[in-house]
C-alpha cells in the first residue's frame, strides 16, 4: 500500500516538473516505488496461486508480462488521442500529461488493494501467525481451514538481516540466484535497448514523421509483444518456463543478427523484414524471458526468502537497464545498425547459463523447502 505512494506523488511531480533537474529527481523518486513493490507484487502473486494445473505459480507470475505490455500500448494509445487532438503547437504538452497520468492507475490499484488484498497466508503461517492464515484462508477462499494443536515443531520466521543476501549464495540457492540473476539482467539489457530505442529505430526504417513511429510502436506492442506474453502465461504449466525462456532467446539472437546483417533497408522489401526482426525479438521476449524472468526470480526461493530473492534480483535487473539506456545511443551513434551485434551478446548469454543450469520452477513446490528442515527433524524424533 505504502510504495504505490511513490508513484502517485513522483508521476504528477514529473509531469509538472518545471526543469530537467525536477524531472530526473521525480523519475528517481518512482524508481523506489517500482523497487519496493515487484518484490512485494510477485510474492503476493506467487503466495495466492496454486502449485500445479492451469494458473499455477509461474503462469500467475508470468502474467506480469502481458499486463506490462498491455500498460505500454495503452501508452502509446494514449500519445495517439494526444496527438491526434493537440494543436501542433502545443504538442510539447504529450511527455507532460503521458508522465503524470501514471498517477491514474496508481490511485485504481491502490482503492483495490484497500478493498481486496489481504496477506498472503503463506506469509502468515511462516511467520507462525497459524490462526491468522486460516483466517485469510476463509475471507479468500472459503476454505474453513482448523489449525491444530500439537507437539509439532513450529519454524520461527525469519529475521531480516542483511546476511540473509548470503543465503542466496548457499549450496541450496546458488544455482537458482546466477540463472535468474543472467536471465532478468540479459533480458532487461536486450530489451531497454530495443524498446526505448524503437521510436528512434522505425525512423531510420521510414524516414517519416512522429505519427508513423507512434502507430507502429503500438502495432509492434500489440502483435508481438503482447502476444507472446499471453503465450507465455498459457503454456508455463504445460511447456515450463526453461524450455520457453531458450526458445525465447534463440529467437531473440536469430532477429537481432539479422537486424546487424541487414543494417540499414535499402528497399521496401528489406523494410518489412527488419520490422518483422523487431516484431519477432519482441515476441521471444512476450513468450520467454520477459515473462519468465520474474517466474525464475519468485520461484527460486521460498516464501522466507522470496522479497530478498526477487529485490536482490531486480537490484541487477535495473542495473543492467540503466547501462542499457546509457549506452544504446551511444553506441548507435558510434556504430549504427552494427549495435545489434553487441546487443545479441545479451540473448546469447543468458542461452549459455541456461543450457548449463536447467532448473525448472514451474510445478516444483517451492515453498515447501521453508519445513523441509523441520520434517526432516520430526523424523528422526518420531
Amino acid at each position: 500500500m505504502a510504495d504505490m505512494l511513490f508513484f502517485v506523488v513522483a508521476a504528477i511531480a514529473a509531469g509538472l516538473a518545471p526543469n530537467a533537474w525536477v524531472l530526473g529527481g521525480a523519475r528517481f523518486l518512482m524508481g523506489f516505488g517500482v523497487g519496493l513493490d515487484l518484490p512485494v507484487a510477485m510474492a503476493f502473486l506467487a503466495e495466492f496461486s496454486r502449485v500445479a494445473g492451469k494458473g499455477n505459480k509461474a503462469a500467475s507470475v508470468a502474467a506480469w508480462c502481458p499486463a506490462w505490455y498491455a500498460a505500454t500500448s495503452t501508452c502509446y494509445l494514449l500519445i495517439l488521442g494526444l496527438y491526434a487532438i493537440l494543436p501542433e503547437h502545443q504538442l510539447g504538452w504529450l511527455w507532460r500529461i503521458t508522465l503524470a497520468f501514471g498517477a491514474v492507475p496508481a490511485l485504481v490499484i491502490i482503492a483495490v488493494r484497500s478493498r481486496y488484498i489481504s496477506e498472503s497466508p503463506v506469509w502468515a503461517a511462516n511467520q507462525g501467525d497459524l490462526e491468522g492464515a486460516a483466517r485469510i484462508l476463509k475471507r479468500s477462499y472459503g476454505v474453513d481451514a482448523v489449525v491444530e494443536r500439537g507437539e509439532a515443531p513450529t519454524r520461527a520466521p525469519r529475521a531480516a538481516s542483511w546476511r540473509n543476501y548470503g543465503v542466496l549464495f548457499n549450496a541450496t540457492y546458488r544455482r537458482r540466484t546466477i540463472l535468474a540473476a543472467t536471465i532478468g539482467a540479459a533480458s532487461s539489457f536486450g530489451y531497454n535497448a530495443i524498446i526505448f530505442g524503437l521510436p528512434v529505430i522505425i525512423a531510420s526504417f521510414f524516414q517519416q514523421g512522429p505519427l508513423t513511429t507512434i502507430v507502429a510502436s503500438l502495432t509492434l506492442n500489440l502483435l508481438f509483444a503482447f502476444v507472446g506474453g499471453l503465450i507465455g502465461v498459457r503454456t508455463a504449466p504445460t511447456v515450463g518456463a526453461w524450455k520457453m525462456t531458450v526458445l525465447g532467446h534463440t529467437l531473440q539472437f536469430v532477429s537481432l543478427i539479422g537486424l546487424a546483417l541487414i543494417g540499414h533497408p535499402g528497399s521496401a522489401f528489406f523494410v518489412v523484414v527488419a520490422i518483422l526482426l523487431l516484431g519477432g525479438y519482441l515476441f521471444g521476449q512476450g513468450f520467454g524471458p520477459g515473462s519468465h524472468c520474474m517466474t525464475y526470480a519468485s520461484l527460486s526461493y521460498p516464501t522466507s526468502l522470496r522479497g530478498i530473492g526477487v529485490g536482490f534480483n531486480q537490484t541487477l535487473v535495473r542495473s543492467a537497464s540503466t547501462v542499457s539506456l546509457f549506452l544504446f545511443p551511444v553506441l548507435a551513434a558510434a556504430l549504427g545498425t552494427k549495435v545489434f551485434w553487441v546487443i545479441a551478446i545479451a540473448p546469447l548469454a543468458s542461452l549459455l547459463v541456461l543450457l548449463a543450469i536447467r532448473w525448472e520452477p514451474s510445478g516444483y513446490d517451492i515453498d515447501s523447502e521453508d519445513y523441509a528442515d523441520e520434517r526432516e527433524e520430526a523424523a528422526i524424533a518420531a
